[in-house]
């Protein structure tokens, strides 16, 4: 169908370099003000952070985990790792050190490159013997760029570059291998999604160890648009921001877009260069509040990184839907029983690939073969998701099926938190639901049963839990309950549960 379907991207790394290399990878917020890159810039610190990892021993296949913020070093830190064959590990900077053990254990890591902020916490998620660079105020390059001429590196595009942790239906987050090509994939959906022509600039908050962003890094070698960069997102500031960036595009995910239509109105709503807003998570009534204050068309869509970050765009400018399948996939919605449902009805979201789409599609977790067996079946992705379809194959999502909980565009394991309550000396069992949010998709509500003779309150428990697990998995509500109803092999029933954000206690 496309001529790129199936490739990489790394042959276009020199390819841009000599076809445009003054033309503008990336723009980014410094103290200085706002510093402009270069796309021969890039590649070029790009080379150079490749050849300090090689002298470092990394090679096809070794794992690399980066900590670190959104900036242009991270991107040349992806691109160097990428250059070698190598496996890039991202890791959210607000993990804790239990949450880093499982990750660099699992990944098998053998180098970090991290925040100098956050060297103490990698060094006490309980792996003495683990390198780790530190980037500081001089940036990465000042401590592991190098000049020596780079090994040569025969890097397929079904190899892996990613392996990516995203949150599993009842045990730890499951490791999600991305090869080259389904890169790919997700930077050519992205470029779909959010309608960049050329000289588009797209505003990046997002972290990079989150596929929404990670999907970014390669955009400018697909298409001619240029990143521009921020480590932070800040509500009061966002517009600012863009305005200062000339951004033309903005993603959204989790509560952004509501977290916006919070600030006070100004007479500067339509004052910026955005001309659409696109990402995942947007209902109906905010689409319409969010697109009338703000002037910008909105652009939705659906997917997991399972299948390469998109499966489905809605660009029709119909509220409440995500979209229609990519060329690249087929889109149904079965019931149980695998069999399709009737239009308009109610079923498990569904994806297979077409043709040489099969590159879009990953082919198993790691470690983790019953895991794989349950999601991918008959050589389709059964996403656990919860969707509709109308009689023009457009289709509606409906939640998650899968004991997941969505905050703030973060996929939160109800186990992992589970897991970490009940470690408590006051808890006997516990549960976790999502319930409404004011800002975001979802806010976790915890429910306790208290072990006998024991007394706690729902403030000790929050205080005992902040050091033990990241902010976004934070209860909002906790609530104490004498007992919990169970199946007959003990499983605690959820669906009985107050699903209401209201509890003994609501953190403020």
């Amino acid at each position: 169908m496309f001529d790129w379907e199936g490739d990489g991207f790394l042959h276009l790394m020199a390819q841009c370099a000599k076809e445009k290399p003054d033309r503008v990878f990336a723009t980014e917020f410094a103290h200085e003000g706002l510093i402009t890159h270069r796309l021969a810039d890039i590649l070029r610190r790009a080379d150079r952070l490749a050849a300090g990892l090689a002298e470092r021993g990394i090679g096809k296949g070794d794992r690399v985990a980066c900590m670190m913020e959104t900036h242009s070093d991270y991107i040349c830190a992806v691109l160097a790792v990428a250059r070698l064959g190598a496996i890039w590990v991202p890791v959210g900077t607000r993990l804790m050190p239990a949450n880093l053990d499982y990750i660099f254990a699992e990944a098998g890591v053998q180098l970090v490159l991290a925040e100098t902020a956050l060297a103490e916490v990698v060094a006490q998620a309980g792996h003495p013997d683990l390198a780790v660079i530190q980037r500081g105020e001089g940036g990465l390059d000042a401590v592991l760029g190098s000049d020596h001429p780079l090994p040569l590196v025969d890097v397929l595009p079904s190899d892996i570059l990613m392996i990516s942790f995203t949150s599993g239906t009842t045990g730890r987050p499951k490791s999600v291998p991305v090869t080259h090509a389904m890169m790919r994939f997700s930077a050519e959906a992205a470029a779909r999604s959010s309608q960049s022509e050329p000289g588009a600039v797209l505003y990046v908050w997002e972290p990079f160890h989150h596929i929404g962003g990670a999907q970014l890094i390669v955009l400018p070698l697909i298409r001619d648009v240029t990143l521009a960069l921020t480590q932070r997102f800040t509500a009061s500031g966002f517009w600012d921001q863009v305005r200062a960036c000339g951004a033309t595009r903005i993603h959204h995910l989790g509560g952004i877009l509501q977290m916006l239509l919070k600030q006070p109105p100004s007479p500067r709503d339509r004052d910026h260069p955005v001309t659409v807003a696109w990402g995942g998570g947007c209902t109906a009534d905010v689409w319409a509040a969010f697109s009338e204050r703000f002037g910008v068309r909105m652009v939705e869509g659906y997917g997991m990184t399972e299948a390469s970050s998109l499966t489905t765009i809605n660009d029709e400018g119909l509220p409440g839907y995500v979209g229609r399948a990519l060329p690249w996939f087929d889109v149904r919605i079965l019931d149980p029983e695998g069999h399709e449902v009737p239009r308009g009805t109610r079923g498990e979201i569904v994806v297979a690939p077409i043709g040489k789409g099969a590159a879009a599609l990953f082919t198993g977790y790691l470690n983790s073969e019953s895991a794989t067996r349950e999601t991918l079946r008959n050589g389709r992705l059964h996403t656990g998701d919860q969707g509709e379809m109308d009689a023009d194959g457009r289709v509606r999502f409906h939640g998650r099926l899968k004991d997941t909980i969505r905050v703030r565009g973060e996929n939160v394991s109800a186990w992992e938190v589970e897991h970490v309550v009940e470690q408590h000396s006051a808890v006997a069992a516990c549960a976790v639901i999502p319930v409404k949010a004011e800002i975001g998709e979802a806010d976790i509500k915890l429910f306790i049963q208290l072990a006998p003779g024991i007394d706690a309150n729902g403030a000790e428990i929050f205080d005992w839990l902040r050091t033990r697990l990241a902010p976004h998995q934070l209860p909002r509500h906790i609530a104490f309950i004498p007992a919990f109803e169970r199946t007959p092999s003990q499983r605690i029933m959820k669906h009985t549960l107050d699903a209401t954000p209201a509890g003994d206690w609501i953190r403020t």
